[in-house]
């Protein structure tokens, strides 16, 4: 459990937050024009790009009769934290979070859509600063927004943990960092908030089920606030391109 330090007298963050403030959030769709898709996202100080290629064909022997085969490739840039160090695409953690986007990516896109066709999904952490793997999630939701490719809902993602102020239990919503680094249990869910279901839950160290429930209603919580900031984005983006085409048929 997370000790006291993690809130003030006054009830707030080390960071400035109150226990169930988001971090800001910036996110752009269509930063790139070679992928079919594209999306850039801060969530903080974690700042993450993501890419889109397809849907197109696949190969023989990954092919599905019944469905799109989703492909997720996560990596780190090498001047992402704080410690310099090569950080090879094919490493443990590397191969455990694309497994992990990929669950909760499957859980969002209509892949009975694309038989025997394949969706190439690469997302790239310019800077952690805790939660990059929900903000990895968020930002490729609006890079296969950005590519066209039919969601079922928003597939949103974020921590939540457990602080102590004066012996009470107090959740804490999109855990940074340092919250991450006090050693405490964070709890991570991937969800889509509008049909109120999960695509993916992990947890990182035992939680006793008397928290359980609080903690789990703070993470939900952060989904659905992450997922109005999400689709305010999108309308926005759209509005844009909108405009532009008036101007040029003008």
């Amino acid at each position: 459990m997370p000790g006291p330090d993690l809130l003030s007298s006054q009830g707030l963050r080390l960071d400035g937050r109150r226990p169930n403030e988001l971090r800001r959030i910036r996110c752009k769709l269509g930063v790139f024009t070679q992928p079919d898709g594209s999306a850039y996202l801060e969530q903080g100080n974690t700042k993450v790009l993501a890419a889109v290629y397809g849907p197109h064909q696949a190969a023989k022997s990954k092919s599905l009769q019944d469905g799109v085969v989703v492909n997720c490739q996560y990596s780190m840039a090498t001047f992402s934290t704080g410690e310099r160090k090569n950080r090879p695409r094919g490493d443990r953690k590397s191969q455990e979070m694309s497994m992990h986007l990929r669950q909760a990516l499957t859980a969002a896109i209509k892949t009975e859509l694309y038989p025997r066709s394949q969706i190439d999904i690469y997302v790239e952490v310019l800077q952690a600063d805790g939660g990059a793997y929900c903000a990895c999630v968020n930002a490729a939701t609006l890079a296969l927004i950005d590519a066209g490719i039919p969601l079922r809902a928003y597939a949103c993602a974020c921590s939540a943990s457990m602080a102590w102020r004066n012996g009470e239990p107090e959740p804490l919503v999109d855990v940074g960092h340092v919250e991450e680094a006090a050693g405490g249990v964070v709890l991570t869910v991937a969800s889509l908030p509008s049909t109120g279901s999960i695509g993916l839950l992990e947890m990182s160290h035992r939680l006793h089920m008397d928290y359980f429930d609080v903690v789990m209603s703070r993470a939900m919580q952060g989904c659905r606030d992450i997922e109005v900031i999400l689709d305010r984005a999108v309308r926005e983006h759209l509005a844009e391109g909108w405009t532009k085409q008036d101007v040029i048929t003008i």
